[in-house]
């Protein structure tokens, strides 16, 4: 008894030996859905591995590399260079990867009569100089503005694609992730936010076309629409161990038909 209570001490320690365990942190537009995904489909093969994913926001993801509480940084933008700075300082180089390419799509509820915008009427939406659907040509009602919170990399690539970096307008509504952003819109009829690929078509809502182009995979492909952008992992240096497979994964095929099954653009042509 003895003897088999020892053999099976030292299986269960064996096996906790090859379990590996990945903490990815960061962006909500890509720890909501698509790494969640691309997790499960990893484990179905690596079955030893497991996931902490936490959907915070993109700084928090670059944060995490710089602190080294996690592997992998999920980021929708580019690090700044406070935070490269930052990292450094912590003897951290932070490496960024392209994953998959998105275009942040601007909603409105489903009910609007209005489907389509200018790039100047979004700024001037989203910055407060217009704050009623009658002065775009829709039925009249104060426009009610959803946003990303700060610590957003969608918040900061939309003010620098959309907005000319300029401030939001004070009366708009911050919101944890794209998903609370599309289902605010979907509940109020005088409603305009904006989400990335993934989630343009939830409930309730529709998406404006932009001086005539809707965000999908060929406008984004073809940089005809205005507000795409990539999306990254960022690691410490080159990636290693289980990060690194995992990194592999989501490149390969296998990865980049989960990228396009879940609504984001691959990095390259797919067979």
């Amino acid at each position: 008894m003895k003897k088999t209570f020892i053999l099976l001490a030292a299986l269960a320690l064996a096996g906790a030996a090859h379990a590996q365990k990945l903490v990815i942190k960061g962006s909500d537009t890509l720890g909501a859905k698509l790494v969640p995904m691309l997790a499960e489909e990893y484990k179905a093969s690596h079955p030893g591995t497991t996931f902490e994913i936490a959907a915070e926001g993109s700084t928090t993801g670059i944060a995490a590399i710089t602190d080294s509480t996690a592997q992998i940084g999920m980021s929708s933008r580019r690090a700044k260079p406070t935070e490269m700075s930052a990292a450094t300082a912590k003897g951290i180089s932070l490496k960024p990867i392209i994953v998959a390419f998105d275009g942040i799509g601007v909603i409105v509820n489903q009910n609007n009569p209005l489907s389509a915008l200018t790039k100047r009427q979004v700024e001037q939406i989203f910055a407060g100089d217009i704050t009623d659907w009658s002065q775009v040509g829709g039925t009249a009602g104060p426009i009610s503005i959803y946003t990303r919170n700060t610590s957003s990399g969608t918040y900061s690539d939309f003010k620098e694609l959309a907005m000319k970096k300029r401030d939001y307008a004070s009366s708009s509504q911050k919101m944890a992730g794209n998903e609370q952003i599309a289902s605010e819109v979907a509940k109020n009829a005088n409603g305009i936010g904006y989400v990335g690929l993934a989630y343009l078509h939830d409930p309730g809502i529709k998406t404006a076309a932009i001086d005539g182009v809707i965000p999908s995979e060929a406008s984004v492909i073809e940089k005809k629409y205005p507000y795409a952008r990539p999306t990254f992992y960022y690691t410490n240096g080159e990636p290693a161990g289980e990060a690194a497979k995992f990194v592999e994964f989501t490149l390969s095929d296998a990865g980049q038909k989960v990228v396009r099954k879940v609504g984001f653009v691959p990095v390259r042509p797919l067979n």
